[in-house]
């Protein structure tokens, strides 16, 4: 797990406009009659109708895809009762991951009101805004009360995550572990240690699932909860047996399953030496639990073990949970979350962990995932779980008699299919990727805050070995006055001017180029110059790779690469594609940085060069669109002459590629639309290549996409060179700097050999 600082996190919030949400209208209001609709007079109309038929606000309003995030800040993310002020960031947070994951509006709501009942007035008042209420950091025992009361008054679902999510993720991995130690959930006996919301629901849950609550023994910060205590309250003599152990060890002594919602370190390896063969752990504290996934390993090699950390197999994550189940409940129009809709989720999630792994999914991973003791559970990232959970979902809530709405299953199945797009995790691989098999990275800049924050991140991650070209002293000073923390021996600098390789780098360049104006006093000048100097140490394998670009313009990157590494072997030219991650799935823009005027003969190189990128580093089948002003020949021009022809050309070459044109941009988008009109068309789904018919196109086309349709691009990605060489935007983030360094990994693991190793 990467170290985060506090002034990175800082930053990261405070960045562009503060927070993590926004409100964005849904509607063009771009004259006076669209204002006439929105608002008033034309406003009156819907209203009208929601009067007649409530149910008509789902129809005229964002309601039914609106979900409200209340807290009273009273027990927030393991920060306590810090305020409902001081909640409001973990509130966006997840209003974030509401419509990161299922496409949920969210309004955060802090209510500063500690007074339950009043809190509850509060809230009930809001449903005729919201379409579902989701309960967050509220302390135990009031949240129990609170949204059992709400539950009752309001008619649109209410669900408390702190209580339910966990239950639900860990009861799908429950109901793996169970089958893979050959144990019937009625037969297991589990031991709790805590008694806040989450272990009670817990409890509760694993019940609906099957476990006798005879079976489970609950123990809190005194130990076990027994019948002989004093002062229990009602939620504690529910779990209140009637035993002689006193102690977490003494209840530990022979238990099946261990389930941990309480403290760090709490248990010893001696303690789990004395559970049942086989035994099932699930130690759940944050950010560390009971006991450290490694040692519980160690001390029990037969356990399946769970924690709630992302760099642990079998990590419980309520992000698998709530927004599957709100986007089912949604969509029917559920009057409640019930418990046969948790259970369905649940199930669903249980039965999806036995279904084998796409590639996406292993390759967003960087490893192969197989059901078995360390992958009981889906992963996070895995865009497989909208799609079994909110239909499981939907289909629970029409059967308990709670949807108001009709429900096809397999028409809704499809809708999920389409929900999120294909390029969630398109980031995350070329990240996992490069971790398995790091590489050695040159920056020209190492005098850039922006590259030195970057590789702070990348040692972290593990993702490379930067080599920083620049002034040693000039670093170690920018990093000290920014606050950048380098570990120590995770990086070199190197000063081009004073380094012992300069003049047989600079006689290198002077054999490569004499003939070409270069002689041997030119060659140690420019040798001196920080692009040359990391272009030779990538030619030489010195380093792996080179990333340069953010205060030097395109041509002064890329000119010393092509004199120094050269094309590819077969190559017969260079070109620049930007990765376009559309929710729709991975897009490829080419060419969008290098060839200014293209003939048929470049579009077609172009395209191929591209087609082969999608296949070989990224897995995608490109389906080519040659784009232009013409659909087939429906106007004449010289550029629309060019791109036929490069059709022409690529389906003589490579019949093996999808590809077709020339085209309208829509029509190669829109697959209904091409089908419709022109049926012929060789593509068999919508263009995911999109070759421009020149560079200006492709440039203007790319930019306007990132910033008017707020589509994150990355590159661009430099193809056909002989080593791997990538340029970066002089206004790029660190961000962008991280992904573009992950990628150049990723492509320098497969000029080694290694990409099979890497996946």
């Amino acid at each position: 797990m990467a170290k985060l600082s506090r002034k990175e996190a800082l930053e990261f919030h405070v960045q562009g406009r503060p927070g993590k949400i926004a409100v964005v209208p849904t509607k063009p209001l771009t004259s006076q009659r669209d204002l006439s609709l929105a608002y008033s007079p034309g406003v009156a109309e819907p209203c009208l109708e929601i009067a007649k038929d409530p149910k008509a606000a789902n129809l005229y309003t964002a309601r039914g895809n609106l979900v409200a995030v209340i807290t009273d800040g009273t027990a927030v993310l393991g920060l306590g009762d810090i305020g409902p002020l001081a909640s409001k960031p973990v509130m966006e947070g997840k209003g974030v991951l509401f419509k990161k994951f299922a496409d949920i509006d969210v309004f955060d709501i802090e209510v500063d009101c500690k007074d339950p009942d009043a809190f509850i007035e509060c809230v009930a008042a809001l449903e005729p805004t919201f379409g579902g209420i989701n309960l967050e950091d509220i302390k135990a025992p009031e949240c129990f009360y609170i949204e059992r009361e709400l539950k009752k008054r309001m008619k649109i679902p209410v669900f408390h995550d702190d209580q339910h999510g966990t239950a639900i993720i860990s009861g799908a991995a429950l109901v793996n572990a169970a089958a893979l130690t050959e144990r019937e959930l009625e037969d297991i006996t589990v031991v709790v240690s805590g008694a806040g919301a989450s272990a009670v629901a817990c409890s509760r849950f694993y019940v609906s699932l099957g476990v006798k609550l005879e079976n489970i023994l609950m123990c809190d910060s005194r130990g076990v909860i027994h019948t002989g205590r004093e002062n229990l309250n009602a939620t504690k003599q529910e779990f209140a047996r009637e035993t002689d152990k006193r102690t977490l060890a003494e209840a530990l002594e022979g238990a099946d399953m261990f389930l941990g919602l309480s403290v760090g370190g709490l248990v010893k390896p001696e303690m789990i030496e004395k559970m049942a063969p086989n035994p099932i752990i699930f130690a759940l504290a944050n950010p560390e639990p009971e006991i450290p996934y490694d040692l519980a390993k160690s001390t029990r090699p037969d356990a399946i073990v769970a924690t709630g950390r992302s760099d642990t197999d079998n990590q419980v994550n309520n992000v698998l949970g709530f927004p599957g189940i709100f986007r089912g409940a949604l969509d029917v129009r559920a009057t409640a979350i019930t418990e046969e809709m948790k259970v369905a989720a649940a199930r669903a999630l249980a039965e999806l962990a036995r279904k084998d792994v796409p590639e996406v999914v292993a390759q967003a991973y960087g490893t192969d995932f197989t059901f078995g003791r360390d992958y009981i559970i889906p992963k996070p990232f895995d865009p497989r779980v909208i799609q079994w959970v909110a239909p499981a979902v939907a289909k629970a809530a029409v059967d308990c008699g709670v949807a108001q709405d009709a429900f096809d299953e397999q028409a809704y199945r499809e809708r999920m299919r389409g929900l999120l797009g294909g390029s969630t995790a398109v980031l995350r691989r070329f990240v996992r990727r490069a971790r398995k098999e790091p590489k050695r990275l040159v920056f020209t800049e190492g005098e850039d805050p922006r590259i030195l924050e970057a590789c702070r991140i990348m040692i972290d991650e593990g993702i490379c070995r930067p080599l920083l070209l620049g002034d040693p002293e000039r670093i170690r000073a920018i990093t000290e006055r920014m606050d950048i923390d380098l570990s120590e021996g995770a990086y070199d600098i190197i000063d081009p001017r004073t380094s012992p390789e300069l003049e047989s780098y600079a006689q290198e360049l002077y054999e490569k180029r004499k003939r070409k104006g270069v002689d041997e006093h030119l060659a140690m000048a420019l040798m001196r110059r920080s692009n040359y100097f990391g272009s030779m140490m990538v030619e030489r394998g010195d380093a792996d790779g080179l990333l340069s670009g953010v205060s030097y313009s395109y041509p002064e990157t890329i000119r010393p690469a092509l004199q120094i590494i050269g094309l590819a072997p077969g190559a017969r030219r260079v070109a620049g594609m930007y990765l376009m991650l559309h929710k729709r799935g991975l897009l490829f823009f080419a060419d969008t940085t290098v060839n200014l005027d293209s003939d048929a003969e470049v579009l077609a190189d172009v395209a191929e060069m591209v087609a082969d990128a999608a296949v070989g580093t990224f897995d995608v089948e490109p389906r080519v669109a040659m784009l232009g002003y013409s659909n087939f020949g429906s106007a004449r021009g010289q550029t629309a002459t060019e791109v036929a022809r490069a059709v022409e050309l690529i389906t003589t070459r490579r019949p093996d590629i999808q590809v077709e044109g020339e085209m309208q941009a829509n029509v190669a988008l829109d697959y209904n639309l091409q089908k419709h009109n022109h049926p012929f068309t060789r593509l068999e789904g919508p263009a995911n290549v999109l070759i421009f018919p020149n560079l200006e196109a492709g440039n203007v086309a790319y930019k306007l996409i990132r910033e008017l349709g707020g589509v994150p691009a990355v590159g661009p990605v430099l193809l056909g060179m002989d080593k791997p060489v990538s340029v970066l935007e002089r206004d790029c983030s660190v961000d962008a700097i991280v992904h573009m360094s992950a990628l150049t990994v990723v492509q320098a693991q497969m000029r080694a050999g290694q990409i099979i190793a890497a996946e």
